[in-house]
């Protein structure tokens, strides 16, 4: 997902810093929570992992613009899952400002935008799971159903929080209104595709209870505790 250029400029541009920063600060408390919880080590760990796994996808998995935005196979529910609600907001900025840096310096002045529509549906994402899983489930026992609830919710934010932009950016017109229809019309295949990774990689977790329970992934995902 990155917002193609010119959607947001000139002085509109700053409303993204300022959703940015927020979301910044929300990670920012989410990790000095896990560090008490789990150290520092554990949360650098696997918030660089988290960062390397990103980037990946960003750069190299299947991608392609569609109206207003690219189409990505971002995994963000699956990044939660793994790595828990610090690291998986911590390793998406930093993926994605690696990505852009190195390889796509043009998408970097909409960077506070796609930070902000990657990370706060994070953290809505943060509060479903309650509502989804119960809270003596671990994550390698999730269902089907349960994982395709969660990346619902969280590519639907995602194309919420473009539609956003884009109508910030240009308004309501009837161009503008089908550029957003095709983008989240596209984004329904990674709404399919999604919970099948999750449901794959946490029964590849499940099989490997060893490494799953070590310090580079979220203790919830092997242990309700």
């Amino acid at each position: 997902m990155h917002i193609e250029p010119g959607i947001v400029d000139g002085a509109k541009i700053v409303l993204s810093y300022a959703t940015a920063s927020g979301a910044a600060l929300f990670t920012l408390n989410s990790a000095r929570d896990e560090f008490r919880r789990r150290g520092l080590s554990s949360l650098l760990g696997r918030s660089a992992f988290a960062t390397g796994l990103v980037f990946s996808f960003f750069e190299i998995l299947p991608h392609y613009p569609v109206g207003v935005s690219e189409v990505h196979l971002i995994l963000g529910s699956t990044l939660f899952l793994l790595f828990g609600v610090a690291p998986a907001p911590m390793g998406l900025p930093a993926g994605l400002l690696l990505q852009g840096i190195f390889f796509a310096p043009f998408d970097l002045p909409q960077y506070g935008m796609n930070v902000t529509t990657l990370l706060v549906p994070l953290f809505a994402l943060q509060v479903i799971s309650s509502k989804v899983v119960a809270p003596n489930t671990p994550y390698v026992d999730l269902k089907y159903r349960q994982t395709l609830a969660l990346s619902a919710a969280y590519q639907g934010s995602i194309v919420s929080w473009v539609a956003f932009w884009a109508l910030y950016g240009h308004g309501f017109t009837v161009e503008n209104l089908l550029s957003i229809g095709s983008f989240g019309f596209a984004y329904m295949a990674v709404i399919v595709v999604e919970p099948l990774v999750d449901v794959m990689v946490l029964a590849a977790a499940k099989s490997a209870r060893d490494i799953a329970r070590s310090g580079l992934f979220t203790g919830r995902l092997m242990s309700a505790a």
